[in-house]
């Protein structure tokens, strides 16, 4: 009866976990290498996990004889001996199916030995115009990364010079422990030059087997690179409509030495739907959604038709809403080359005029790399505006004036940020110029955007980020009464200066009359700093200038604001919550609310 009660005791208790978890690096060992060693460890890293079961503390303790030796043979010890106790017991020693009920201390003594260093260091022969790892040489610290890489590298040049069997024929390392040596010698074996042979298509994708070869655009007939093969599968990732893209290079050569490059790919969903809001303090309520067909004629191509319903409840203005459709084909011009076509029409109700507009057009978008891509586009355009301006100031017999232009929009986008909603490190720059001649009046002019971004973490962790902002546009040509409002300038709100009310700051016309200016200048800074993995506070200030000249000369007028805000992580991007008043200029008073998806910038 003792027996069982004693026994059910020691179920019932819950098993401690380690105590200690030491390593003790004899002499002839670094710092650098206790550090490297504790780690690796995996004893170190169940102690710091707070491990109970005796089972996994066993098993992570045998596995650290191999991880000490491969890390002091990285280091270039090559004669040491490794010593793993687990409360006094050589963990070796112990059978993995009767551990110990309960593990207190584990100790891991290593003795590294000598550090050797290379005596003969050989690896042959080279691609063209190559040369051996400067750290591969006589006399160098012979660490067995330093092989490794030696090796990879070599057979990658190769590859890179169109030998794409290039393997090791041979490779021979011999210790001479009284002299601490290591001789190692390398013999690659090049291979013949290839060519690419056909891009062979896996059944069981709805897009058609044409338009995989000529999205993927590899080269046929020309030398192999390695690097024409990762871009065709970037291109196919790229186009949206693959779940997984898998391409593999086929095992023996074909005739003429040319290799055949197989492509698998699955299918993404067809269908997608999303669903947007943010809401401010003074412009109210706004919604979007979006609906998006994959693969719609079977060549990866794309319809995306958006909605969406902006000021609802604002202080200002009326309703926004708008409905556009745009639809991409890849590959049309050549493999990096699109062509896109969009239709929308829209409606803007805003203090000092109404817009209502439709427009149609086409294009190209070029992508030069994954983070630089170019749009350029010929539009058609026809827009009613409603403004009493035109009646008061310039007396105008109509309130009404009908717009029919032509533009030519383009930009040029690089983005190098790390994350597109929560980037923590990385820049942005956007440029767009969008030229346009209304047919009526004849007159010409542009409209110019500039939008850079930048980030920065303090410190390794990424839990304070510093991130700025800075926005230019110049309207070039036409004057003030005479454009559009859409090609005009406006600051104030959540895309531009928090804290001072949306669209507040223009041109004054006097008599209570505004219009939006031809140049803008905007600067944003955050602090952005984690208080938890999920929870972030935000400190942000924001400055704008709008004036009536194209190019900023200073007869405008600034504003700015600043403000806190608060950020919860989630798996779409940051939920944001900014509150903020006006710092400077005379547009607003009051605080403002701003809530929605994704960091403001």
């Amino acid at each position: 009866m003792a027996a069982f009660l004693a026994l059910a005791l020691a179920v019932a208790t819950p098993a401690a976990a380690l105590d200690r978890a030491d390593v003790i690096l004899e002499a002839g060992g670094s710092d650098r290498l206790r550090d490297r060693l504790v780690e690796g460890s995996l004893l170190v890293a169940a102690r710091r996990d707070s491990v109970t079961d005796p089972q996994d503390i066993l098993a992570a303790a045998q596995a650290d004889y191999r991880r000490m030796v491969d890390l002091l043979y990285a280091s270039g010890y090559y004669g040491g001996t490794v010593n793993i106790r687990i409360d006094g017991r050589e963990a070796a020693t112990i059978p993995p199916l009767d551990p110990p009920t309960r593990v207190s201390v584990a100790e891991i003594r290593i003795d590294p030995g000598p550090r050797f260093t290379f005596g003969r260091a050989e690896i042959e022969p080279l691609a063209p115009g190559r040369r051996p790892l400067t750290e591969f040489r006589t006399g160098e610290i012979a660490r067995a990364t330093v092989i490794t890489e030696s090796a990879r590298t070599g057979l990658a040049d190769w590859r890179s010079a169109g030998h794409a069997k290039a393997d090791i024929a041979n490779q021979q390392l011999t210790a001479l422990h009284r002299e601490a040596r290591l001789d190692a010698s390398i013999t690659l074996s090049p291979g013949p030059a290839v060519t690419f042979g056909n891009l062979v298509v896996q059944d069981g994708s709805r897009v058609r087997t044409s338009a995989i070869r000529r999205i993927a655009g590899l080269p046929e007939g020309q030398r192999y690179d390695p690097e024409d093969v990762a871009k065709a599968a970037q291109r196919l990732r790229r186009t949206g409509a693959f779940r997984s893209v898998a391409l593999t290079e086929a095992e023996l050569l074909g005739p003429n030495n040319t290799l055949d490059i197989g492509v698998a790919v699955v299918d993404e969903r067809p269908r997608r739907f999303g669903l947007g809001a943010e809401i401010a303090s003074d412009t109210g309520l706004g919604l979007s959604g979006f609906w998006m067909h994959r693969n719609i004629l079977g060549r990866a191509d794309r319809l995306r038709v958006e909605g969406n319903i902006e000021g609802i409840g604002a202080n200002t203005g009326g309703l926004d809403y708008g409905l556009s459709a745009r639809f991409d084909r890849p590959a049309v011009y050549g493999p990096d080359t699109g062509f896109f076509a969009i239709l929308g029409a829209e409606r803007e109700d805003e203090e000092f005029f109404l817009t209502e507009r439709v427009y149609m057009g086409l294009g190209v978008t070029r992508t030069f790399s994954d983070t630089l891509q170019a749009e350029l586009g010929l539009t058609l355009e026809r827009a009613r505006v409603t403004s009493r301006v035109l009646q008061q100031i310039a007396g105008a017999s109509s309130p009404v004036r009908e717009y029919n232009f032509v533009t030519l929009p383009g930009s040029l986008t690089w983005d190098r940020r790390d994350d597109l909603l929560d980037p923590t490190k990385g820049f942005y720059f956007k440029a767009q110029a969008n030229p346009f001649i209304d047919f009526d009046s004849q007159d010409p002019g542009g409209k110019v955007r500039l939008d850079a971004r930048a980030y920065r973490a303090l410190g390794d962790s990424d839990r304070i980020v510093l991130a700025g902002r800075a926005q230019f546009g110049a309207l070039i040509g036409p004057d003030l009464l005479d454009t559009p409002p859409e090609f005009l300038f406006y600051s104030g709100g959540g895309g531009t200066v928090r804290g001072q009310p949306y669209q507040s700051l223009f041109v004054d016309l006097g008599g209570g009359n505004g219009i939006g200016g031809r140049s803008f200048l905007g600067f944003s800074g955050e602090v952005r700093a984690k208080v938890t993995n999920t929870i972030s506070i935000v400190g942000f200030a924001d400055a704008g200038y709008i004036g009536a000249e194209s190019i900023y000369d200073g007869t405008g007028a600034w504003h700015s604001g600043a403000g806190l805000g608060l950020r919860y992580d989630t798996t779409v991007g940051p939920l944001r919550l900014d509150v903020a008043g006006p710092l400077g200029g005379d547009t607003g008073n009051g605080v403002q609310i701003y809530i929605g998806i994704g960091q403001a910038f």
